[in-house]
């Protein structure tokens, strides 16, 4: 009888553990459907609004106070200007720290602080990059409202990403290949630079992409650093500039409704350019992952 009972409480236990996992599925599928459901409609409203504006002149025209004649030329070469530069900035830096911490530094509290410590640096909500670019770059090194302070504050923002992707791009790389070329006699530089560095790349490459595809979607970062009064492109480090998240604010925020149906058409093509450089990134991997032989 004994045993009749705990099987039976057995039974109602894997019952209740069923029936509340079926909750919790239907819960989450839920909240998903929710957030799809807005994300439909918010695109549906965004394409409705600003697809018939999207022609050549509105991409090479300059900013106007007459929404007909209104274009984002200058947004999108200060957007550019500001993916190069962060790049220049940011992939020296984050992928030597990569390198230093999964090949060289050893494993003590050092290293695993400085490993918790930028983890969590990336999770840090970007509006704080912003206000840290403002008071270092902008007011500490006397920078100005330039493209080279947003740069750098773009750089610092995604430095994090970059590094935790890169040192676990070198980690997954096996230990045989370090052995073997050690092995040979050759030095701990020479197995990282040409046994090691080099099938980790691809998976580098894709963070790098990944981490700009944020930093130029982001309006904290460069909200008080960029300036709207920047009507052509920068033609130097110091130039105040315009980039396309700037763009879309002003452009939302200003009382004309036609100037909202601008923002929605560089809605579009900011997406475009996200949805680009997320694709070259998926790209990548996928090649590199169908390339590897261990």
């Amino acid at each position: 009888m004994e045993k009749e009972e705990d099987k039976m409480n057995e039974f109602k236990s894997i019952k209740a553990s069923h029936f509340k996992s079926k909750i919790g599925v239907a819960i989450t599928a839920s909240c998903f459907l929710i957030a799809v459901l807005f994300l439909i409609w918010l695109l549906f409203s965004v394409f409705s609004q600003g697809i018939n504006r999207i022609n050549l002149e509105f991409l090479t025209n300059f900013p106007s106070y007459k929404p007909d004649k209104a274009g984002i030329f200058p947004a999108i070469v200060g957007s550019v200007y500001l993916m190069l530069l962060t790049l220049a900035f940011a992939i020296p830096i984050g992928v030597g720290a990569a390198i230093y911490l999964a090949e060289f530094a050893g494993n003590n509290i050092y290293t695993n602080f400085l490993r918790h410590l930028i983890q969590n640096l990336a999770g840090v909500p970007s509006i704080v990059f912003g206000l840290v670019g403002v008071a270092i770059f902008v007011r500490f090194f006397n920078l100005g409202r330039s493209l080279l302070a947003g740069s750098l504050t773009l750089a610092i923002m995604s430095l994090p990403t970059i590094i935790v992707v890169a040192e676990e791009s070198l980690r997954v790389i096996p230990r045989q290949f370090r052995e073997g070329s050690l092995a040979i006699g050759a030095t701990k530089w020479e197995t990282v630079r040409y046994h090691v560095l080099p099938y980790a790349m691809p998976d580098i490459i894709t963070g790098i992409i990944l981490a700009l595809s944020r930093a130029i979607g982001e309006t904290a970062p460069i909200l008080f650093i960029g300036s709207i009064f920047a009507k052509t492109p920068p033609s130097s480090l110091l130039d105040g500039f315009l980039a396309l998240p700037l763009t879309i604010f002003y452009w939302t925020r200003h009382p004309n409704p036609q100037f909202h149906e601008l923002a929605s058409a560089t809605i579009i093509v900011l997406l475009m350019i996200l949805l680009s450089m997320n694709g070259v990134a998926i790209a990548i991997r996928h090649r590199a992952q169908t390339r590897r032989e261990w």
